[in-house]
């Protein structure tokens, strides 16, 4: 068990499968809302969206959270029959928070349904609460093979598990709606689609499954287990769940409202249906900062006990700068891009401007998720986690007060404030925890040099082409192309600056996923100029 060879190049590997396999994940679970909403329109996209977070919830928790806590405790365990007996609880443990929170959300589903102002989500909230009961298996699976280091079960099954999922919302929504099913009906398909995809991740690591676990049951504390299982499960996935736990805010508070302002019952669907776009987007744009910056954190842990905690500081400075670069990059060119990628994924440019502040989210999250993922590592769990829920809190206060005056403007802006206050809170703990400065000066000049860069050539070109280049085209492919072409001008004007100016270096470009690439094209650009 423990005595396993952890030596790094057996866990960088590891770590990479483990990165691929989440950056397919995670696109595949942003991308798919596309064509759904596509296929059931505003409507059916805030049907399906108010309920989402009540199992999305309970998904990433257990299947990412527990998984991880159970990895831990298994792979401490000094004996086969400890890690027998702690697999036994773990799974109990688990069985039983799933069979709870199944018989809630069944039982209380016209309550919760009633909270969030719509009778009818009842039936979406019981179709999904079938999925907790695939929970226990998936968890515990998927953490035992994770301390074993057998990381190739584990990335197989994710990205299974998504595509089934995938596979089963599209295509049984394509036939509810083509059968003339009411919106609520396509989106009780699209829930029962989670459902089947989490239930064939529990399948394929069955069948990579070997019990490793024989001979007798040794007896374990089985409340210390329970208490790990908890906190360490809860710590690891509170900054996953923090989007989540937003989203769910708005289930609450966003139609709600809406109606009581005195919007008609149908155009407040329709215009939280618009709001909720902004979910795959901000899905997508977080998606490169935190995976590149996630892909260093390993390091992170394995340099920390050397030279007095201190080994560790290049990289922890390094992962911020990857967050800060990329995040940033990503919010500010979609927010420049925004209303023609509103058109070009969801028909029509409605609500682009509450959009373009929500895309802002992308920056906040960029460095909450690696920042909290690096105190994780160094053991610095309670804080992070109280910071996590002070921003929550505060989105909460700021729907209260901003969706009755800018209805979902307001709500983008409360996710912001929100985000902020966990940001600042971060930033200031780190700081005491590691006094060091996490960029110079310089990395903030040319960051600013290369957005005014990005901002000067993506805007003439943007009225150039939609005005005049693409005007003859149909609107959703004069949008497309419009839209696609500033990304790659805005992205090629934008890392020119950051590769002339060296702000991160080549041996740096290297430590990330793909970036030898990046690290052979920033010395090829320098050479030209020492020639």
């Amino acid at each position: 068990m423990s005595s396993v060879d952890w030596n790094m190049k057996t866990f960088m590997k590891g770590a990479s499968i483990l990165t691929i396999s989440a950056i397919l994940v995670k696109l595949l679970g942003a991308v798919y809302r596309v064509p759904f909403q596509n296929l059931v329109g505003d409507k059916g996209f805030y049907i399906y969206q108010q309920v989402y977070p009540f199992i999305g919830i309970f998904i990433v928790w257990t299947s990412y959270g527990f998984a991880v806590a159970v990895s831990k405790l298994l792979a401490s365990s000094t004996s086969r029959g400890e890690a027998k007996a702690v697999m036994r609880v773990a799974f109990t443990y688990l069985l039983l928070l799933s069979v709870t929170f199944f018989v809630v959300l069944t039982v209380f589903a016209p309550f919760f349904a009633r909270a969030m102002g719509d009778p009818e989500l009842v039936v979406l909230l019981r179709a999904g609460a079938y999925i907790v009961l695939v929970m226990p298996a998936l968890a515990v699976l998927k953490g035992s093979f994770q301390s074993e280091g057998r990381m190739v079960p584990v990335a197989v099954s994710g990205v299974g598990e998504q595509a089934f999922r995938v596979a089963v919302i599209l295509v049984g929504t394509w036939v509810a709606v083509r059968a003339g099913a009411s919106l609520y009906t396509a989106g009780e398909v699209a829930m029962w689609g989670a459902v089947v995809g989490e239930t064939a991740g529990v399948v394929i690591l069955a069948l990579y499954f070997r019990n490793t676990f024989k001979g007798p049951l040794e007896k374990v504390d089985t409340w210390r287990v329970v208490k790990e299982l908890t906190v360490v499960s809860l710590s690891v996935s509170a900054s996953s769940l923090i989007l989540l736990l937003f989203q769910l805010v708005d289930s609450f508070t966003i139609y709600n409202m809406l109606l009581s302002t005195g919007f008609a019952q149908e155009a407040a669907m329709e215009l939280k249906g618009v709001y909720d776009r902004g979910q795959p987007l901000v899905q997508m744009g977080i998606l490169i900062a935190s995976t590149l910056a996630l892909a260093i954190v390993p390091l992170i842990a394995h340099h920390s006990t050397k030279k007095a905690g201190q080994g560790a500081l290049p990289f922890i400075r390094l992962t911020f700068r990857t967050a800060f670069l990329f995040g940033w990059a990503a919010a500010v060119g979609l927010i420049l891009v925004l209303p023609y990628v509103n058109e070009m994924l969801f028909e029509t440019r409605t609500g682009s401007g509450a959009l373009m502040i929500f895309a802002f989210q992308i920056f906040w999250l960029s460095l909450i998720l690696p920042l909290t993922a690096i105190l994780q590592g160094a053991g610095k769990v309670k804080i992070p986690t109280l910071l996590l829920m002070v921003g929550l809190v505060s989105k909460i206060i700021a729907n209260r007060l901003l969706v009755p005056i800018w209805d979902v403007t307001g709500a983008a802006v409360a996710g912001n404030i929100g985000f902020i206050v966990i940001t600042c809170g971060l930033v200031f703990y780190f700081k005491k925890v590691w006094p060091t400065q996490l960029a110079p000066m310089r990395f903030y000049r040319w960051m600013a040099a290369a957005t005014v860069l990005m901002v000067a050539m993506v805007l003439p070109w943007m009225m150039l082409a939609d005005g005049l280049l693409f005007d003859p085209l149909s609107s959703r492919i004069g949008a497309t192309l419009t839209a696609l072409t500033a990304v790659v001008l805005g992205g090629t004007a934008f890392l020119y600056v950051i590769m002339k100016s060296r702000i991160m270096a080549e041996k740096e470009w290297y430590l990330l996923p793909f970036g030898k690439r990046l690290a052979i094209l920033q010395l090829r650009l320098n050479q030209r100029k020492g020639e």
